[in-house]
């Protein structure tokens, strides 16, 4: 079970270049149900994820290279190409900090990810956090990958 929080981005945090970095290529057999391929640098995955905003299921499949390209085959959407930022947070979490390129240039978004509803509910945000986009549908991936950048 995931239990995430999304929001929209205000400005980059400094010193971004001293964080772990992923370089992200993601496209999507399917969005209803999710059903989306990654590859994060050299580590490839299938990902099946149910209907939800706050919480959801999602479950991982670990892929071959050869595999995932013979599956790249059927994605049914615009790929997705991101930089992802991994920046520590008080209290162990975790800010998932996207940085798009392509079609999606300019849209920056960030994720936390929590043990509980309860301790997502507590979270005070950093000030660098925009607005709070988990319950919008127009800013999940693979609407994005559909649809682009929502126009407010």
């Amino acid at each position: 079970m995931e239990i995430e929080r999304k929001y929209l981005v205000k400005r980059l945090p400094e010193n971004l270049h001293l964080y772990e970095k992923e370089e992200i290529i993601q496209g999507y057999i399917s969005i209803d149900p999710i059903i989306r391929l990654r590859k994060s640098n050299d580590n490839y995955c299938l990902t099946i994820k149910s209907k939800g905003h706050l919480k959801r299921e999602e479950v991982e499949f670990p892929l071959t290279k050869e595999q995932f390209e013979s599956l790249w085959q059927k994605v049914d959407s615009n790929t997705i190409y991101k930089s992802r930022y991994n920046i520590p947070l008080e209290n162990n979490l975790v800010a998932e900090l996207d940085v798009y390129h392509g079609d999606l240039e300019d849209l920056l978004t960030v994720e936390v990810e929590f043990e509980s509803e309860k301790a997502s509910e507590k979270f005070t945000p950093p000030d660098w956090f925009g607005k709070d986009v988990t319950h919008d549908n127009r800013y999940k991936n693979s609407n994005l990958a559909v649809y682009g950048i929502p126009k407010d």
